[in-house]
C-alpha cells in the first residue's frame, strides 16, 4: 500500500510520461527483490533489518516528501515538476520496499513456493502502482500542479505512519 501511495503521490506531482511504467516495474521489483533477499538472509539477519527498516524508510521518503513541499512552494500553479531523476526512482523504490526484506523472513512458513509468492508480491505491487499512479495523474489534471504540495505530505505522512508504527 506504501507503494500505491507513493504512486499517487507521483501522479499529482509528474508531467507526463513513462513513470507510469518505470514506478510499477521499480516498485514491484524491489518488493519481491528485498522479500526475496529476506528469505534468503533467514533469521541471521531478520534483527537487524527489523532493527533499522523503519528509520531508512522515514529518512527516504521524509526527503523525498520534503523536496516535492519546497518545489511546489517555489512554483506555485505554474509550476510543472521535471521527470524523476533514476536516484529518486531508487529512493523510492528502496523506501517503499525495505520493510518487504523483514517481511520475506517469512516466507518459508507460507505454503506456497517461494517464486510464486515472489512473483505475486512483485506482480500485486506493480499492478496496485499503476492504478495509484492513474488516480494521482486524475486528481492532479482536475486540480491543479499545486496538488504535488498534498503529494509531498502523503509521503512525509507515510514516513511517520512507518516510524511510529514500528516504535510503538
Amino acid at each position: 500500500m506504501d507503494a500505491t501511495a507513493v504512486s499517487a503521490a507521483r501522479g499529482l506531482a509528474a508531467p507526463p510520461g513513462r513513470e507510469v511504467v518505470i514506478l510499477p516495474l521499480m516498485f514491484g521489483g524491489f518488493q519481491a527483490g528485498m522479500a526475496a533477499l529476506g528469505w534468503l538472509a533467514g533469521v541471521w539477519v531478520g534483527p537487524y533489518i527489523a532493527a533499522w527498516d523503519h528509520w531508512v524508510a522515514f529518512a527516504l521518503l521524509t526527503l523525498i516528501g520534503g523536496k516535492m513541499l519546497v518545489d511546489a512552494w517555489r512554483g506555485g500553479d505554474a509550476a510543472v515538476p521535471a521527470p524523476a531523476s533514476t536516484a529518486l526512482y531508487l529512493g523510492l523504490a528502496i523506501a517503499t520496499s525495505i520493510d518487504a526484506a523483514a517481511a520475506g523472513l517469512t516466507l518459508p512458513l507460507v505454503p506456497v513456493a517461494p517464486w510464486i509468492a515472489l512473483t505475486l508480491i512483485g506482480t500485486i505491487t506493480a499492478a496496485c502502482s499503476v492504478l495509484g499512479y492513474q488516480l494521482g495523474r486524475l486528481v492532479g489534471g482536475r486540480f491543479g500542479a499545486r496538488l504535488s504540495a498534498l503529494g509531498g505530505l502523503v509521503l512525509i505522512g507515510i514516513a511517520v505512519h512507518l516510524l511510529v508504527q514500528a516504535l510503538a
